[in-house]
């Protein structure tokens, strides 16, 4: 049984030490907001925050996590930068597709968190590891700048 807080909830998992967080969350809590992409963390589609860190859900054992704070997309909006981020993705008309969108969210929330006025470079660099197959990357850019206008 592996005992985790995930969005501020104490939650347990009949899961192996190995199983990756991903499929914890999605198989054994229900939580299926968080996606599979390519299962090797190199397109972010299952980016959750851990200890308020960005993090790749599908290659990280749930295991591991035990003694941490895990934030999904269903628990994004519950923080400041979450909520301006997911307002202005509305704003902005991100998502095409929609698929990557929860952990481009996810990632977005992170920057503002660190970078509360991030410039485009701080964009790139933080958004780089997430994949957008429709390629809605201006629009990520916009909306993360109206999130960084609406949290100054």
């Amino acid at each position: 049984m592996i005992s985790l807080n995930v969005n501020g909830k104490p939650m347990q998992a009949d899961a192996t030490d190995d199983t990756p967080l991903l499929w914890v969350l999605r198989d054994h809590l229900n939580m299926t907001g968080t996606k599979f992409g390519c299962g090797m963390a190199l397109c972010g589609a299952c980016t959750v925050h851990v200890d308020g860190q960005p993090i790749r859900s599908c290659v990280t054992p749930a295991s591991s996590l035990q003694n941490k704070k895990i934030t999904t997309i269903e628990g994004a909006a519950a923080t400041k930068a979450g909520k301006a981020v997911q307002a202005a993705w509305i704003a902005e008309n991100v998502p095409q597709c929609g698929y990557c969108q929860s952990g481009q969210i996810m990632a977005a929330s992170a920057l503002l968190v660190a970078k509360p006025k991030p410039t485009d470079a701080d964009i790139d660099a933080a958004m780089s590891g997430n994949i957008c197959r429709c390629a809605t990357y201006p629009r990520i850019r916009a909306a993360i700048k109206r999130a960084a206008g609406s949290l100054a």
